[in-house]
């Protein structure tokens, strides 16, 4: 539903933002802040709110190519981190598998992507600074102000404003890729045997099929292996940009209205990454995931994101429930993309409470007040399956989870809530992730 706000206030400087923020407690107004506003649970706005657009706060500030190390204003994407450093021989730690993000937005829902040896973002965080809700600015670390640092990080925007970012880089390096088919049962053997187990295999991506000819059963994986010839990296290093979705994005809209699209689709994604095996890739560059496919606009359905974390030993049990279950009702299941991710016991909100599979379900949907009830149902059906395992689902996105699975997946949730409301006790913070689950 349309919400109507306050105003939008583009911010490019430290002073404004200050301003802002003093102007609108004086006021009694509330202060949503906003990146590339991707997620989709009202994050980023609220009503009668001023909805503060960090975009163009947006500088590179330092790079220490000794230490590997950036800092950045949050309103930067990681594309333009990658810009910046690919030149210099380094690569980012851990973003979202599409480079299109701020990092103060990244840093807010502290993402994970297709790096299985970082963990999520927060692990590569050395500090930040933070605009708090009375005007003033501190930075945060592990040993400054650090009392913050668990609870801004995957915070959601509750905290205050993150202004700039200091974060470890990596080097950038050549890879192999190696793409097998398979079946859902053997994949966690071979992640822990061939993926997980071999030190040299960096990074790493699965797909199970949607489509009626072997749902949720036919899998392909890709593993990006360190290459051998890391002296050739400069001939590789060359940026990659959006491109190859002239097939993709119709195929993709085929699968929305017919069954059969969604196999032709699974045929062809099959089949291209297969058709790469063994050639050679950056690091940077499989951090270009592509997205302009994605793009869609209807008025009367649209594609939703979920995102359920599984431990890897109970992958099996769980596909073979989650697809007796949505092989009964009506939903329009167009992808799902496998990710791993290390347990993290360092943000309050840690959805990795242990290794953890991670499923990206894109789905389309109706716009009625119907299609949104039936959706929700299903949709809290698949997060009680995902609780059924010792797993949780993802926050950033639309809020169909009832407030007790938000407490079952997140058992830190009510000490989440307690800290926003002893640091920010007038709510200048606020959003509809808020509303819905902390007040």
């Amino acid at each position: 539903m349309p919400v109507k706000i306050k105003a939008i206030e583009k911010s490019n400087n430290e002073k404004q933002m200050i301003q802002t923020v003093r102007d609108a407690v004086d006021k009694n107004l509330k202060v949503s802040i906003a990146g590339k506003m991707h997620s989709q649970g009202g994050h980023t706005y609220y009503k009668d709110s001023i909805v503060l657009d960090m975009t163009g706060y947006d500088k590179i500030i330092h790079i220490n190519p000794e230490k590997r190390t950036i800092r950045v204003q949050s309103g930067a994407t990681w594309d333009d981190i990658q810009k910046a450093v690919n030149p210099l021989g380094l690569a980012v730690k851990v973003m979202q598998s599409q480079n299109i993000f701020t990092i103060g937005g990244s840093l807010s829902v502290n993402v994970h992507g297709r790096d299985i040896r970082n963990g999520s973002l927060i692990s590569t965080v050395k500090s930040f600074r933070l605009l708090k809700p009375d005007g003033t600015i501190i930075t945060v670390s592990r040993t400054e102000n650090s009392s913050y640092f668990p609870y801004v990080i995957g915070g959601y925007g509750l905290f205050g404003i993150i202004l700039d970012v200091d974060l470890e880089l990596t080097k950038d390096e050549l890879y192999k890729m190696r793409t097998t088919a398979m079946s859902y049962k053997d994949y966690p053997e071979y992640f822990k045997k061939k993926v997980s187990g071999d030190d040299e295999v960096r990074m790493h991506l699965a797909r199970i099929t949607t489509g009626p000819h072997g749902f949720l059963k036919d899998m392909y994986v890709t593993d990006y292996k360190l290459a051998k010839n890391q002296e050739d990296l400069s001939q590789y290093n060359t940026l990659k940009h959006d491109s190859g979705t002239m097939l993709t994005k119709p195929l993709l809209g085929l699968s929305r209205q017919f069954d059969w699209g969604k196999d032709r689709l699974w045929d062809l994604q099959q089949k291209y990454f297969l058709s790469k095996n063994g050639e050679l890739i950056t690091r940077n560059n499989v951090m270009r995931s592509e997205s302009e496919f994605l793009e869609y606009e209807n008025e009367n359905d649209t594609d939703i994101l979920q995102e359920y974390f599984v431990p890897v030993d109970h992958f099996t049990a769980y596909m073979d429930d989650l697809r007796d279950y949505l092989q009964k009702e009506e939903l329009n299941l167009l992808n799902i993309t496998i990710r791993y991710v290390e347990k993290d016991d360092e943000a309050v909100l840690s959805y990795s409470k242990s290794d953890m599979f991670a499923l990206v379900l894109l789905i389309n949907q109706g716009m009625s007040n119907e299609d949104k009830r039936a959706t929700g149902k299903i949709i809290r059906k698949m997060v009680d399956l995902s609780l059924k395992y010792q797993g949780s689902y993802y926050l950033p996105y639309y809020h169909y989870p009832s407030k007790h699975q938000m407490e079952r997946a997140y058992p830190r949730a009510k000490e989440f809530f307690e800290m926003k409301r002893k640091l920010d006790p007038e709510d200048a913070f606020m959003n509809y992730f808020y509303e819905d689950y902390g007040t």
